[in-house]
């Protein structure tokens, strides 16, 4: 199926995507919605009149945004830590009209992991992201027609979900490739969702936001930046044609989360604020969506693997 066109160009910003959308009413969490990219979204989002809760590690970082927007909450969240993720959902009550899964980690320079021996950034951008989901799942049903958003990558064109080796125990360890498949996982989960829950009126799509300096780049070193361009010798950042504002960021997350135009539409991804095609991934490759994100047989498989471990830290004593 070819992708429809949405009336946006790259440059619009997450508030132009809601121009005349009321939102009074409706309830949305945005994790990581402290800074960057996440608060621009919160901005948005409350800016149309939704009720916001703010998942973070330190809810103090989104006093900012409380003070700006009297419909804007916050509550504390280690996606790393499925415990704590699992307190976040059982302190939850009522309808919820979507979920914006924004907070990540992204290029950590040596291997760490999770206490349940996941890949860091494996556990902090999907498998914690799948786990808070499947824990809002009751809440999300009872809206009667829920979202949810995932924050993927152009990265996810480089490599699939490793079902051999996901938490780089046999292969060497590289910090953009384990962002990659993190990426690429969310992707997944965005279709696993629509397959799961869609006749529940629940659908999921992944955004892949373009380059922003956030603090999402902390961990990458400057030779690095230098070489994409993003910083010069002197340690200072620069700001190419091709980078964005966060608002211009955010807005493709925006539009999936809220915007009458995506009704009924699942399992997608979505660049420039229009849904990207399906292509063979690739090294060479710069845009669209790489084939095995979108894979439903890969995004059962995954499900399928990440569900014991999710289900088996719920089950535990919080």
């Amino acid at each position: 199926m070819s992708p429809f066109v949405l009336p946006f160009g790259p440059r619009a910003t997450a508030a132009e995507v809601l121009a005349g959308v009321d939102l009074t009413g409706r309830r949305f969490i945005v994790t990581g919605g402290a800074s960057g990219l996440g608060a621009a979204t919160v901005r948005a989002l409350a800016g149309a009149g939704a009720q916001v809760t703010i998942a973070t590690r330190n809810p103090d970082d989104a006093a900012p945004l409380l003070a700006e927007f009297p419909r804007v909450d916050a509550a504390a969240i280690d996606l790393a830590d499925l415990a704590s993720v699992h307190a976040f959902t059982k302190g939850w009550n009522g309808p919820l009209d979507a979920v914006v899964a924004n907070a990540g980690i992204m290029a950590l320079p040596t291997l760490q992991k999770n206490s349940d021996g996941w890949e860091l950034q494996l556990a902090t951008n999907y498998l914690g992201h799948f786990a808070l989901v499947n824990g809002l799942y009751p809440a999300l049903k009872a809206a009667g027609r829920a979202r949810v958003v995932l924050l993927s990558s152009g990265l996810q064109l480089q490599t699939g979900f490793d079902f051999d080796d996901p938490h780089f125990a046999e292969r060497p360890y590289d910090p953009f490739l384990a962002y990659a498949q993190s990426k690429a996982a969310d992707v997944l989960l965005a279709v696993g969702i629509g397959r799961k829950w869609g006749a529940d009126g629940i659908t999921a799509n992944a955004a892949n936001p373009g380059f922003i300096h956030t603090k999402l780049a902390r961990h990458i070193p400057d030779a690095t930046m230098q070489a994409l361009g993003a910083m010069d010798a002197d340690g200072n950042l620069i700001t190419q044609d091709f980078f964005k504002t966060p608002d211009q960021g955010a807005a493709t997350t925006t539009m999936l989360a809220a915007s009458p135009l995506l009704d009924g539409v699942t399992g997608g991804y979505f660049e420039n604020n229009q849904e990207a095609p399906v292509v063979d991934g690739g090294p060479e490759v710069q845009a669209g969506v790489a084939k095995w994100a979108v894979d439903p047989e890969a995004a059962d498989r995954l499900w399928d693997y990440a569900l014991p471990v999710v289900e088996g830290s719920f089950s535990q004593p919080s």
